[in-house]
C-alpha cells in the first residue's frame, strides 16, 4: 500500500500500487491544465500520474483543445485576446495566434487544418489556418458568441450567440454565415451529431436545448436549409452537453435541478432524467457507450452512472468546486478538475475483487495552478530519428 498525501486540507488517502500500462519508451499520454488565474498550463504525466512541467502562456487562459492529426494543443487566452500553441513532443510554446476579444472556447476540425474560436466582445469568429498558424479570417455572427463547433465532416461551424438568443451557422468552406436562427433564452453548449446531420444547443436561461437540422453540403437525401426542429424542455439552468461516441444520446448537465436529463437525438425526445449531485457542471461518456461521470460542483463529487442500467451506480468524493472533465487514452482513469482546490483529482476504474469490491476508487490529486479552467488529454508516439 502507499500512502498519498492529499491537497485542499483533505488528509491523506491509501491506494494499492499496481502496475501502470507499458506502451514502449516513445509513448507519452498528457494531460494539459489550464489555470485562469496563474497564466500558465500544468502538463501531467499520465505514465506516471506526476507533474510533468508548467508552461507559460498568455494572460488567463480557459479553453483548451487538442489537435488529433498532429502533436499540438491550442491554448485560448482570453485576457490577452490569443492563443498559445503548444508542441506536445517538447511541452512548449512554439507560436502565438492573435484573435479578437474575450475569447473563451477553441473547436478544431477532425482534419486538424483549422481551429476556430468565437469573440465573445467582438462579435465575430476567428478562422486559423493551423499549418500556417495565421488567421484566415474573422466573421461577424450574433452578439456575445460563447463557442464556435465545427461539423465532424468540416462543413458547418456552429456558434452560440449568448447576446440575442441566436445560432449561427456558418459554412466553413466560403467562410460566410448561411443562416442565423433564433432559438431559446441564453444559447451555450453545442453537441453535433457523428453524421453531422443535426446540431444541439442548452439553453440555459430558459432550461430547453435546441435541435437544429443542418443543411447538407454534401446533396443526397439530407435537408437543404438550416432550421430549428424542435426546443426540448429539460431541467434548470442545462449548462453542458454530453454526446455519446454513437450518437444515440445527448446528456444534458441540468445544473439547478441537480439533475441530467437525456435526450434521444433521433426523436428529438426527453427519454429520461436522473438526479445527480448539487449542480452538475459538466459529464463525459466513456468510448464504449456504457458509463457516464458528472462533476458535481455544489457537493465535491463526481457522480457515476450506468447508461445501460440507467441509474446512478457510484459517488466519489473529490476535490472541491469540481467541473471540467476528461478520460485517459485506456478509459481507466477519470481526470477531475477541482477548480477552487486548484488540483486535478484521478479517479480508477478497475475489476472489482472480492476484498475490495468498490469498482471506483480515488488514486491520487496532483496539485496544479490557481483556478484551473480546462483539460485535455493528447496519447501520441514520438518520433525517432530520422522519422517525421
Amino acid at each position: 500500500m502507499v500512502l498519498v498525501p492529499l491537497t485542499g486540507g483533505l488528509g491523506w488517502w491509501y491506494f494499492r500500487e499496481q502496475a501502470l500500462p507499458d506502451y514502449g519508451p516513445a509513448y507519452r499520454e498528457y494531460a494539459y491544465v489550464t489555470n485562469g488565474k496563474s497564466n500558465t498550463v500544468s502538463v501531467i504525466d499520465l505514465r506516471t500520474f506526476e507533474p510533468a512541467k508548467t508552461i507559460a502562456v498568455g494572460a488567463e487562459p480557459t479553453g483548451v483543445a487538442a489537435n488529433s492529426k498532429k502533436n499540438e494543443i491550442y491554448v485560448v487566452n482570453t485576457a490577452s485576446n490569443n492563443v498559445s500553441v503548444i508542441d506536445a513532443g517538447k511541452n512548449a510554446v512554439v507560436a502565438t495566434i492573435g484573435v479578437h476579444g474575450r475569447p473563451y472556447f477553441i473547436d478544431v476540425s477532425e482534419d486538424g487544418k483549422r481551429a476556430y474560436v468565437a469573440n465573445s466582445a467582438s462579435a465575430n469568429v476567428s478562422v486559423i489556418d493551423l499549418e500556417k498558424r495565421a488567421v484566415l479570417g474573422n466573421v461577424r455572427v450574433g452578439s456575445a458568441p460563447g463557442l464556435a463547433r465545427v461539423s465532424p465532416d468540416g462543413a458547418t461551424v456552429v456558434i452560440s450567440n449568448r447576446g440575442d438568443n441566436t445560432v449561427s451557422l456558418m459554412d466553413a468552406k466560403l467562410l460566410r454565415v448561411r443562416a442565423t436562427l433564433p432559438v431559446c433564452q441564453q444559447p451555450e453548449d453545442i453537441a453535433i451529431l457523428p453524421d453531422s446531420s443535426k446540431a444541439f444547443v442548452a439553453c440555459s436561461g430558459s432550461s430547453q436545448v435546441a435541435s437544429i437540422a443542418l443543411a447538407s453540403s454534401q446533396g443526397g437525401s439530407g435537408p437543404t436549409s438550416d432550421r430549428v426542429l424542435a426546443l426540448l424542455d429539460v431541467g434548470r439552468t442545462p449548462v453542458s452537453l454530453a454526446l455519446k461516441p454513437d450518437g444515440g444520446e445527448l446528456i444534458v448537465c441540468d445544473f439547478d435541478s441537480d439533475s441530467i436529463s437525456i435526450i434521444e437525438t433521433g426523436h428529438d425526445e426527453v427519454g429520461s432524467s436522473a438526479l445527480m449531485g448539487q449542480h452538475p457542471a459538466h459529464a463525459v461518456v466513456t468510448l464504449d457507450n456504457s458509463r457516464l461521470y458528472a462533476s458535481n460542483f455544489g457537493s465535491n463529487s463526481v457522480a457515476v452512472y450506468d447508461i445501460d442500467m440507467g441509474r446512478r451506480i457510484a459517488t466519489v468524493a473529490v476535490g472541491s468546486r469540481p467541473d471540467g472533465l476528461a478520460l485517459s487514452q485506456d478509459q481507466k482513469y477519470l481526470l477531475v478538475l477541482d477548480t477552487q482546490a486548484g488540483d486535478v483529482t484521478v479517479i480508477q476504474r478497475r475489476t472489482p475483487r472480492k476484498l475490495e469490491p468498490t469498482e471506483y476508487s480515488l488514486l491520487t490529486m496532483i496539485p496544479v495552478g490557481v483556478q484551473p479552467n480546462g483539460i485535455v488529454v493528447k496519447a501520441f508516439m514520438m518520433s525517432g530519428p530520422g522519422k517525421k
